[in-house]
């Protein structure tokens, strides 16, 4: 058998460990506006500060008058701390097929949306032998260097040296992440899965239901 691909990258939350729950995060949210002083926040500030990008997490700010860099420091720490309590907790885990990785012959690594210490975590916590990975940085940029920006993915490609990588994620983000950076993917389809058809007209050239088939694609006969 020969290696079809030299460098298999991976996403992590809904691809290795299971997605943080929801709850969780909207507690840090709560959290991280308490650190900055606002104690009272509305539902849908909160749910702005779960995912926002600069110019909404500026307004943001500018409701509350707080210095939008100290509400995003607040909230990325917040956020780390309470992931790893999940971790810690049993709550956020390893999918079963996660084993299936350990086998390849390829060089792995992951790129993720969510922070660079949380991913740190994960790979400590698990004992994951995984050398390159690359999260966000608590930053305003590293908001906008969020996939679909495929910032993240080329820092990755450019440490493994790979000629021919694939990158495999349960999100449209992932797929239009690796199309922008001109490799393969593949559309992982986990429960929580939604469908990439319905966010990007980017196509994964793989469509798989488990972990256990990148076996198969990483090698041809």
């Amino acid at each position: 058998m020969q290696t079809r691909y030299d460098a298999i990258v991976f996403d992590n939350d809904g691809v290795l460990t299971t997605p943080t729950d929801r709850d969780a995060l909207v507690d840090a949210i709560h959290d991280a506006f308490e650190r900055v002083g606002v104690a009272e926040p509305s539902d849908g500030h909160v749910e702005t500060l779960l995912g926002p990008d600069v110019d909404s997490l500026r307004r943001l700010a500018g409701e509350y008058d707080v210095d939008p860099h100290d509400l995003w420091t607040a909230r990325e720490r917040a956020a780390i701390e309470t992931q790893l309590e999940e971790l810690r907790a049993g709550r956020k885990r390893l999918y079963d097929d996660v084993d299936a990785v350990d086998s390849l012959a390829s060089t792995n690594a992951i790129v993720s949306n969510n922070q660079h210490e949380t991913i740190g975590n994960i790979l400590e916590h698990f004992d994951l032998g995984v050398e390159v990975w690359y999260g966000r940085e608590p930053t305003l940029s590293g908001i906008d260097r969020k996939k679909p920006t495929p910032y993240y993915l080329e820092l990755a490609l450019e440490d493994l040296d790979a000629t021919n990588p694939l990158y495999v994620g349960d999100s449209w983000v992932d797929v239009a992440a690796a199309d922008a950076a001109g490799i393969d993917s593949a559309y992982l389809w986990r429960d929580h899965a939604r469908g990439y058809e319905e966010w990007t007209s980017a196509e994964p050239d793989h469509e798989i239901d488990s972990l256990e088939a990148i076996t198969d694609l990483a090698t041809s006969s």
